[in-house]
């Protein structure tokens, strides 16, 4: 896909945005702050906090607990958000898969890591897994290495390879690790730290159609269209948290497709659902719906480019991830599309240090290591810029004066 004007495709939705913006009352209510780290969290909409307080205040009970009415409307939400996410997530076969709520993405690759990859590998089997993505998509992994391990089953750990200076999956590289025994790869869809789509149909391409994958979609669902027909996303496990995608935190979702080895099945006993999480999840998905997500992903894509086309001018900033995703207009292919997450660091004033800086201007960012595996946060440090659909042209702007002042 080729590298469209950001001024023009903003001009195009501009007035969309901004009633999408007056729906969001902690943005409103705060017009001297600008919020920049929906990567970590996203804001939520009137509608969502509005199904909260509906929720708590009619219908407020256990799921599955009880027979009288409060508690049958909540049993049936439960069961109306697993159809909806699905619905959402462009399932093709709702009567195979299934959806399993938890506490959040890291929450969801455990289960996944210890409720079915032990039970599903044997000796000699190998796992690629991702050495340079967010913790929670190599702590797990490791952690049913360790298990398997104390039940005398050795299982071999690979690296799934990474383009250095891109920090995409090296997919060409990838053919070459793939092997007889590889049983299982865990993925990441939209890189946390340099927001570019990771590329995951390669993946399929390079191990075949039989190795199951696992998405962490932590950073895309909400944010730019997904799809798990077998012809666009053909993943085995999305896990995602609801608080990236507008809904309540402590929320999470794992889906499973169950084509590819056992039905997934959680294990333990499983206690009382965060129900008032999975109304908001509802809420969320039926207002990105509406509000298109397609859409906030071109709103995205347009002030990251923005805000990366300007700073990569100065030269006292490093911009981390895909060079080739830079520059709007350039007329060159995007190698990889960077979706509303911008990661940099001054080449003279320490990350942490540039962060505080920023506050000081009302510019809320995060600054540190970013949770990145593998990474020190002294040496690896950055700032990252994560934008919304709330998030304006004129916010980008002013963060540009601040910055541009710092060269």
């Amino acid at each position: 896909m080729n590298a469209t004007r950001p001024d023009s495709e903003a001009a195009r939705l501009t007035d969309w945005q901004r009633g999408l913006r007056e729906q969001f009352p902690i943005i409103t209510a705060h017009p001297d702050l600008v919020y920049f780290d929906s990567a970590a969290t996203a804001q939520k909409p009137r509608s969502v906090l509005e199904a909260v307080q509906s929720y708590l205040t009619t219908s407020n009970a256990n799921a599955g607990r009880g027979t009288y009415p409060w508690a049958n409307r909540t049993t049936q939400l439960v069961e109306r958000t697993r159809h909806r996410v699905k619905e959402f997530l462009g399932d093709p076969d709702p009567q195979r898969s299934t959806v399993h709520f938890t506490g959040g993405t890291t929450e969801g690759l455990r289960a996944v890591a210890r409720d079915w990859l032990t039970s599903f590998l044997r000796e000699g089997d190998e796992i690629l897994v991702p050495f340079a993505d967010h913790q929670a998509n190599l702590d797990p992994w490791l952690e049913a290495q360790r298990l398997l391990a104390d039940q005398g089953t050795d299982v071999r750990i690979r690296a799934l390879p990474y383009q250095a200076v891109s920090g995409d999956y090296d997919h060409r590289e990838l053919e070459r690790v793939v092997g007889l025994r590889t049983r299982f790869v865990a993925a990441t869809h939209l890189h946390h730290v340099y927001g570019g789509d990771m590329n995951v149909h390669r993946i399929r391409a390079a191990v075949g159609p039989d190795v199951p994958i696992c998405l962490d979609a932590a950073q895309s669902v909400g944010h730019l269209p997904l799809s798990v027909a077998p012809s666009a996303l053909d993943v085995d496990f999305v896990v995602f948290s609801g608080h990236k995608a507008l809904a309540l935190p402590g929320t999470g979702v794992l889906w499973a497709r169950n084509a590819r080895g056992p039905i997934f099945e959680p294990g333990g006993w499983q206690g009382t659902p965060n129900t008032v999480g999975i109304a908001s999840l509802e809420a969320a998905l039926d207002w990105l719906d509406a509000a298109g997500v397609e859409r906030i992903a071109r709103w995205t894509v347009a002030l990251a480019t923005r805000l990366t086309d300007r700073l990569r001018g100065s030269a006292s900033y490093e911009i981390l991830g895909c060079q080739a995703s830079l520059a709007a207009g350039s007329g060159q292919p995007l190698q990889q599309r960077r979706h509303g997450i911008v990661s940099f660091r001054h080449r003279d004033i320490p990350s942490d240090d540039l962060g505080f800086i920023l506050f000081s201007e009302g510019f809320m960012v995060r600054a540190d290591n970013l949770c990145q595996a593998g990474a020190d946060e002294k040496r690896d440090g950055s700032v990252r810029v994560s934008l919304h659909v709330y998030n304006t042209e004129d916010e980008v702007e002013r963060l540009l004066a601040v910055l541009t002042s710092l060269d």
